[in-house]
């Protein structure tokens, strides 16, 4: 008995201990060493490209932060960082499709939408408002009767947009733009009165005109806008690893820190509902 035991420990010992099975996006991200990122170069201060053409953002420090929690699950510190510019219409195909692991820009989390993708935890609530020239004289929605307005195709933003224009019988022309930078030029250039988005972008954009006073961000909330980190659908343990490391950096604080560095400057320190949220969100290990 004894010698069968010894032989036995032996036995195990020389066995190799088996890795961790990974699924889904984590064995993707594992087989091919590489994780990509969808990002979006205009959309301040969620993700835009800088002057030397590289994305930064708040949405772009997040997913930074998941990017460093899945090395670490996958024990690779040489994991491979690809970058993909998305915008509106682009964004929710290539993450169901798998092209894009973490779409890292300003997308608002719908029912709707979860039928095509996953969304993390709560990361910015926002709502429609109006961006439009000092001078139009334009105070709220019902200003717009009979003008033109450019809103981005493909958004929460355009279908609240063309409701509240039937609902109020208002009329309005909708120009759809690919993304809100274009929106932004239209408006400067003339060829709009307005451009509607999510009110924390629209000051964004007007911090980045040559002359910020020329515009101004006016009229009441549209909307509730809930922003989220997007993924693929039907994957429960990279939604882990996801909403881990977000609940980590609620928990610290941290994100405290990166949402005043990016929107403290614009004018939109953080409200109730903000701090409630990344309260609710911080949930325990």
């Amino acid at each position: 008995m004894k010698r069968f035991t010894l032989v036995l420990a032996f036995s195990l010992a020389a066995v190799p201990a088996l890795a961790q099975d990974f699924t889904g996006t984590l064995k993707k991200i594992k087989d091919s060493g590489t994780i990509t990122l969808g990002i979006r170069e205009t959309s301040v201060p969620f993700s835009y490209l800088d002057e030397k053409q590289q994305p930064i953002g708040y949405s772009i420090d997040l997913c930074n932060r998941i990017v460093e929690a899945v090395k670490a699950e996958l024990k690779m510190p040489n994991l491979q960082v690809k970058q993909v510019p998305v915008v509106s219409q682009t964004r929710i195909p290539l993450v169901a499709n798998g092209t894009v692991d973490l779409e890292c820009g300003s997308t608002t989390n719908t029912l709707t939408r979860q039928k095509q993708a996953e969304f993390s935890h709560i990361t910015f609530v926002g709502g429609t408002r109006i961006l439009t020239k000092a001078k139009s004289g334009i105070k709220e929605i019902e200003y717009l009767k009979g003008k033109s307005v450019s809103v981005s195709q493909g958004t929460t933003n355009e279908r609240v947009l063309k409701n509240l224009s039937d609902k109020l019988n208002l009329g309005i022309k909708v120009l759809n733009v690919k993304d809100h930078g274009e929106g932004f030029l239209v408006l400067e250039s003339g060829r709009v009165d307005a451009n509607v988005s999510d009110d924390i972008q629209l000051l964004g954009l007007r911090a980045k005109a040559r002359n910020p006073k020329d515009y101004v961000v006016t009229g009441r909330l549209l909307s509730y806008e809930p922003f989220g980190i997007m993924f693929k659908r039907g994957d429960p343990d990279f939604k882990l690893v996801v909403n881990r490391t977000l609940s980590g950096l609620m928990r610290s604080g941290e994100i405290v820190t990166l949402y005043d560095k990016w929107f403290t400057p614009l004018g939109a320190p953080m409200d109730e509902t903000m701090k409630a949220a990344f309260y609710l969100q911080a949930l325990p290990e």
